[in-house]
């Protein structure tokens, strides 16, 4: 599919190169042609310079035809407004702009603008890194749709829990589980899979749900 990108930073640059390799066509906007030095010759040709959000630029760009946009420029205003415009003008069906700001970004998630995060993003993962296992009443969680309904977040095996299957752990539990961590490799959760000491669980739920989920689940008789 063809597949347009504002912004031509690093990860401008970089996303453009995985989906030229996938096989999509691509087109890069950016206002500082020095930017497209970033590009390898078969990207660069598609190098669109000017204004993230201007009408004739998109449409240069092959806005009309584009499946998915994405803005990563360094400007939140810009990302968001080139994003609606993208969604609203275009019809573009798959649409995500990154933020820098968590505030917006959560405004704009709730709006079903699909957003990145990065600050509030990188600041949760070290978090859970440096302190696994704690509820954590600030940070977010790893995954969260559009319209804030589902998350997805991290849950250590509570001790004792070893030997109990998948099914087990969601049998009336508010949650389903999608993958394990277990000794730094990723293993999808079937429904028989057995859960072993130190696994870390990475489980969907409402987010109304997530709020001392943990905590449940270490709690006596579990869930």
């Amino acid at each position: 599919m063809h597949i347009v990108i504002m912004g031509c930073g690093r990860v401008g640059s970089t996303l453009a190169h995985t989906l030229v390799d996938l096989g999509h066509t691509v087109a890069v906007i950016d206002q500082d042609p020095e930017a497209f030095r970033r590009l390898r010759g078969d990207t660069a040709k598609h190098a669109v310079r000017g204004i993230g959000h201007d009408r004739e630029v998109l449409l240069a760009a092959g806005i009309d035809r584009a499946r998915a946009f994405a803005a990563v420029s360094n400007g939140d205003n810009s990302n968001i407004i080139a994003a609606r415009v993208a969604r609203e003008t275009f019809g573009v069906e798959h649409v995500v702009a990154r933020i820098y700001d968590p505030r917006r970004a959560e405004v704009y998630q709730r709006l079903g603008i699909p957003t990145v995060a990065t600050v509030r993003w990188t600041a949760d993962a070290i978090l859970r890194r440096l302190v696994p296992g704690d509820d954590r009443p600030t940070a977010g969680p790893e995954w969260q749709d559009a319209s804030g309904t589902l998350a997805m977040t991290e849950l250590p095996l509570p001790a004792g829990w070893s030997g109990r299957t998948v099914a087990g752990v969601e049998e009336g539990a508010p949650l389903r589980v999608v993958y394990l961590t277990r000794g730094g490799r990723i293993v999808l959760a079937r429904a028989d899979v057995v859960l072993e000491e130190g696994d870390v669980l990475h489980a969907v739920a409402d987010s109304r749900d997530l709020d001392g989920l943990s905590g449940r689940l270490h709690g006596d008789g579990g869930v």
